[in-house]
């Protein structure tokens, strides 16, 4: 398939081809931003949300088990789910998402957008235009 669009382009001039070679390779870049590079990106923040895991951190497992660690090894957490103190022990691939983590990432966005906020109600009314005659 690949031959006869090398070939089909040199039949007509030469342009056929390299418009096609140029449209796979615009098709993979394009493929490259939006799909791979994301993908990318999520998978090192997961594993270094998962090797930064600590004792006393409330988790989630990828099956919804929810509970707090207790102890951790190079491969594996131990952690408590509920009042019954029942402990399990998982892999670190195991674990979907850190929940103290996320509620204080939560917290400081909440904060950065209360201060964005306030910035531009300053800046509106006029408390913060003003210009130092002295300099």
């Amino acid at each position: 398939m690949f031959f006869n669009v090398l070939t089909s382009g040199a039949a007509n001039g030469g342009l056929g081809g390299m418009s096609s070679i140029l449209f796979l390779v615009i098709i993979f870049v394009v493929f490259y931003f939006f799909l791979i590079r994301p993908e990318n990106k999520r998978k090192k923040q997961l594993n270094e949300m998962r090797s930064n895991i600590s004792l006393g951190d409330e988790i989630v497992t990828i099956g919804g088990i929810m509970g707090k660690v207790v102890q951790v090894t190079e491969d594996t957490i131990t952690f408590e789910t509920g009042e019954d103190r029942v402990r399990l022990q998982v892999t670190k691939w195991a674990i979907s998402s850190n929940v103290r983590e996320e509620k204080q990432r939560a917290e400081q966005q909440a904060a950065a957008r209360a201060a964005k906020a306030n910035r531009k109600k300053a800046k509106t009314s006029g408390e913060e235009n003003s210009v130092d005659e002295g300099k």
